[in-house]
């Protein structure tokens, strides 16, 4: 949190205070400096005036334009100063979305912030695109180094990519070429990344893709999911739902947890009720599919390196595996004492 040492409110009234009575109505509404801090259209300025939206947007103009000429303005000039001094110390270029809250929680007071970036004319706002929010910068270089930057790094992410932060941070920082050693450092590069639409963070901090379904979480599946790979070795689907509940506050229910587990093609069932990432190269399929298919791979084996191949695929009970060995109607033992397919 950056705190400011002026109160905005105060100096709102000041730059403004000349403004004629339609003029000041017209950018008290358009941005929001009202008491209910609600930000108007120009259509709904319009219509309370019964003017057209573009006479309201040439007043608006006009208005923003006899502010910078005023006394008020001119006496005011600290202010923007120090907002130029955040914005510097956030890496010169930063998202609205995450400038305006580091500012101010109140919802009033960032309108009033939004306000003077519009009119300080060392600030420049760069509008939403499909690969970046709307962010403000107050430094031209700087913006196209990290801009190419951050989408050099998209380019190197695949659709399962799922990087620790800190690993991202490192990532994104070894391919930003020429900056200032002063921008080197976490906080700035975090602001930065959080600019790009194209890469996001998934709610373990683990980055990747904005469009793959281990970053933007859509429900039970994509949390199970998390948890799973968090977890390292199959879970039961129970373990899986009660890790939803205690990581991510989602109240899960176990038969919701175990139907969307059985629908999804990121995992598998290796044993009753137990589920591990189809990543692990786990495979489906009973038992007997199971052991069929590594004799087929494996040739001829020993009833111990069955019952460890198998394990590794499933989550089978020994006895289960044995079982399934002696049936001979689809297994039998050679001269060597080896299991083949019958």
């Amino acid at each position: 949190m950056s705190t400011i040492s002026f109160k905005p409110k105060q100096v709102t009234k000041k730059i403004t205070s000349h403004l004629q009575d339609r003029a000041s109505d017209v950018i008290m509404n358009r941005f929001g400096l009202t008491t209910d801090a609600e930000k108007k259209t120009l259509e709904e300025i319009g219509k309370t005036y019964g003017i057209t939206r573009e006479r309201v947007r040439q007043i608006e103009d006009a208005a923003l334009n006899s502010i910078k000429k005023g006394e008020g303005f001119k006496s005011e000039q600290a202010v923007f100063e120090e907002l130029k001094q955040i914005m510097s110390s956030f890496g010169s270029i930063v998202a609205e979305h995450d400038l305006l809250p580091s500012i101010s929680k109140d919802k009033s007071i960032q309108n009033h912030i939004h306000f003077y970036l519009v009119l300080g004319d060392a600030f420049k706002k760069h509008r939403e695109d499909d690969h970046f929010h709307v962010r403000w910068s107050i430094d031209d270089e700087i913006v196209d180094k990290v801009h190419d930057s951050l989408k050099k790094l998209y380019s190197t992410l695949n659709d399962q990519d799922l990087i620790p932060e800190t690993e991202m941070i490192k990532k994104f920082l070894d391919g930003l070429k020429d900056v200032s050693e002063k921008y080197r450092n976490e906080e700035v590069a975090r602001r930065w990344l959080s600019m790009s639409k194209k890469i996001s963070k998934n709610p373990l901090g683990e980055w990747g893709k904005s469009t793959s379904p281990n970053v933007r979480t859509r429900g039970v599946k994509d949390y199970a999911f998390l948890v799973m790979r968090k977890n390292g070795e199959p879970m039961h689907f129970k373990e899986v739902a009660d890790a939803i509940t205690s990581t991510f506050g989602k109240k899960t229910h176990y038969a919701t947890c175990h139907n969307e587990l059985i629908k999804d093609n990121r995992f598998v069932l290796v044993g009753r009720g137990m589920y591990a990432l189809a990543e692990w190269g786990y495979k489906t399929g009973i038992a007997r599919d199971v052991i069929k298919e590594i004799l087929k791979k494996d040739g001829p084996l020993s009833k111990e390196d069955v019952v460890e191949k198998v394990m590794k695929e499933r989550y089978f009970k020994k006895n289960t595996i044995l079982v399934n060995l002696q049936n001979p109607k689809f297994f039998k033992k050679n001269k060597n004492g080896l299991y083949t397919i019958a």
